[in-house]
């Protein structure tokens, strides 16, 4: 998997959101706001360039206290909704 191009993180009045950089990406009915548990992954994810939920698990147990197989779990989930609203490619 890899973040689909012209997705950017960046901070807006203190909130986390992915937004598209280019007309092509820009949907102003959609905002994507990130936690910063999520905000985290992204900078992995974007950082690896192709990546998978195995490595942002990893991620994750490095940065938090949580057991490899719920990090697993919640990166599975995440990354399904990112596949959902367009900002993954495989």
């Amino acid at each position: 998997m890899k973040l689909k191009k012209g997705f950017v993180l960046r901070e807006v009045c203190g909130e986390r959101v992915v937004v598209g950089e280019g007309l092509e990406t820009i949907n102003f009915g959609k905002m994507i706001s990130l936690n910063e548990t999520a905000a985290v992954l992204w900078k992995k994810a974007a950082e690896l360039g192709e990546f998978t939920t195995e490595q942002l698990a990893e991620a994750l147990t490095a940065e938090y206290e949580v057991s490899p197989e719920q990090a697993r779990k919640d990166v599975e989930t995440l990354t399904a909704q990112w596949t959902e609203v367009g900002l993954i490619e495989s």
